[in-house]
């Protein structure tokens, strides 16, 4: 010792495989009254990890009596060590930050993720936008073959579940509204009250839920999946634009495919209200046919079907971003379908509230 600086000498070997010297007794040697630490590692042997963990239980006894820790006559191997396992911040480190930060701090937290959020959105959008100017021009690249795969997959692949919820939806509201109309002896106006519904809200409604739930989710995942394998990235580096090869064709398949399937659920849902019309009460099947075909107006479908064009943009974009920005981890790819689900859902209730209120406005 000279002065206030202590120096320690480091001798022999330093291995896991053989005895060492304690490091609780090194650790006890460190005193507040020593300023500085420094070491002699002049006869140092051979040495392995046992020395790096030596030296940063020295470091951590330094650091909690207030002596300088001078680590520049250790050898470079160790020093380096040294130096990046104390570069590591503590895992508790953000926890405990966050913990102590005020009310406002979290209210500007979350109002930069929020900000972060539109940025992103706005940015994901208008690479959309310039996908569809290009291919408009015929200059977006895309294959027409994953074009048609997954306009298979989202169409004729989905006509069994779109079949079969239409109809029950139908007869749901056939049996409710038959109920209350045979009170006045109206049955017959079941056949207005299902096709007018089913044209106009339930069929576009339960074609982007169930669609949501089976297509959106799958847009998600699979573009979840190819973040975690890195083939978004593999992308980029080709310079193909992971936007125009694989969510524009997602787009453009659910935006045709959304107006057809919403044709088709209406006509089923018709059909489940005509099997409780014609079944619970005395209404033939050409009394119920006529109708629902005088209740109905090219007005009254095209609202359902224009609603189906926005249903099936929402339920593209929202699955395709979620992909795109789910962490990479199996955990993020499920927590990203989820999101797109819900998210899905949510803004086309949304959107056929806005919708209700327009109509409602121009009294159509």
């Amino acid at each position: 010792m000279s002065g206030t600086i202590a120096v320690m000498v480091v001798s022999g070997d330093w291995l896991i495989s053989k005895p060492r010297t304690q490091i609780a007794r090194l650790e006890k040697s460190i005193t507040s009254g020593i300023s500085t630490l420094t070491f002699d590692t002049s006869a140092l042997g051979a040495y392995d990890s046992a020395l790096v963990c030596m030296l940063f239980r020295i470091y951590q006894a330094c650091q909690q009596m207030g002596v300088a820790f001078d680590d520049t006559s250790l050898p470079k191997g160790p020093r380096e060590l040294l130096r990046l396992a104390v570069a590591v911040p503590d895992a508790n480190a953000s926890k405990k930050e966050s913990e102590k930060s005020n009310i406002w701090g979290k209210i500007g937290a979350r109002a930069l993720n929020m900000m972060g959020d539109v940025e992103d959105q706005s940015r994901f959008i208008g690479e959309i936008s310039i996908a569809s100017v290009k291919a408009a021009f015929g200059r977006a690249r895309y294959r027409i073959v994953d074009l048609l795969s997954i306009i298979q997959k989202s169409g004729p692949e989905a006509l069994p579940i779109v079949a079969l919820i239409s109809f029950l939806v139908g007869l749901i509201l056939a049996f409710v509204g038959a109920i209350q109309l045979a009170k006045y002896g109206s049955e017959i106006f079941v056949a207005d009250l299902v096709g007018i519904a089913m044209v106009r809200e339930m069929g576009a409604i339960m074609v982007g839920i169930v669609m949501s739930g089976r297509t959106g989710a799958s847009f998600a995942a699979e573009l979840g999946s190819m973040k975690v394998n890195e083939e978004i990235s593999a992308f980029r580096t080709f310079g193909i634009s992971p936007i125009e090869f694989l969510v524009f064709p997602r787009i453009v398949a659910l935006v045709m495919m959304f107006p057809l399937l919403t044709v088709f659920a209406n006509v089923i849902g018709m059909l489940g209200g005509m099997v409780i019309g014609v079944g619970m009460f005395d209404i033939s099947y050409e009394q119920y046919a006529n109708r629902t075909l005088s209740a109905l107006d090219l007005v009254q479908i095209s609202t359902g079907v224009g609603k189906s064009f926005i249903f099936g943009i929402i339920v593209a974009c929202i699955g395709c971003k979620m992909g795109l920005q789910c962490e990479r981890s199996s955990a993020g790819v499920g927590q990203a379908t989820t999101s797109s689900v819900v998210q899905s859902i949510t803004w086309i209730i949304v959107a056929d509230a806005v919708f209700a209120v327009i109509f409602t406005i121009f009294d159509i």
